[in-house]
């Protein structure tokens, strides 16, 4: 397999490491870097992403640096690694605040082009999601809206594809043994650049 270039995105509002998703992320950068991949980081809880709060502000405002900066380096890749925890049934607000900051007219769209909205076409994307209940107990009472929309209405429209979405058991129950295959799971898909 050839090198890939990967951005990794971690959205996880809290940046202390003691949380799985830093670990998850870590790893799969590990196992992409011994497999001779490039790689960028996003650490959406170092950024400042004010919240944006009027239309005029998104498609005619300045970008903050930091904001420019993550647009780089998600330019710069093929591939996309995105963690983040499910809160309330969808992503944490501080990381969807980055995406209405990021994906910018002229950045993931051209405002010109009659819709036109695939300009981050050429990437796939691997999305991570940590949750503190088992699995299939969430699947069952709640489903994933939130990340399913993700998918569609963020990634997949801007021309991100294909899109692999991976669903984490972070609690208790998961215990040692199996945060251990989560992290096997996320070296072998890191090496893989998946």
């Amino acid at each position: 397999m050839s090198s890939r270039r990967i951005t990794i995105i971690q959205g996880h509002p809290d940046i202390e490491e003691s949380h799985l998703g830093h670990a998850l992320a870590s790893t799969y950068a590990d196992g992409a870097a011994q497999a001779g991949h490039q790689l960028r980081y996003v650490i959406v809880a170092q950024l400042e992403c004010p919240l944006l709060q009027r239309k005029e502000d998104w498609e005619h405002g300045p970008a903050p640096e930091a904001i420019v900066a993550a647009q780089q380096a998600i330019a710069w890749a093929d591939h996309l690694l995105i963690v983040f925890p499910l809160w309330l049934g969808t992503m944490p607000a501080s990381f969807q605040a980055f995406l209405e900051q990021l994906l910018r007219p002229g950045f993931a769209f051209d405002p010109q082009a009659n819709g036109r909205c695939n300009l981050l076409g050429g990437r796939s994307a691997h999305l991570v999601v940590t949750m503190g209940r088992p699995v299939p107990v969430r699947w069952r009472l709640f489903g994933a809206d939130g990340v399913r929309g993700l998918v569609r209405n963020v990634l997949r429209y801007f021309g991100v594809s294909p899109v692999r979405t991976s669903y984490l058991d972070t609690g208790e129950k998961a215990g040692p043994r199996g945060v251990r295959r989560c992290l096997e799971r996320m070296r072998r898909a890191g090496a893989k650049a998946a």
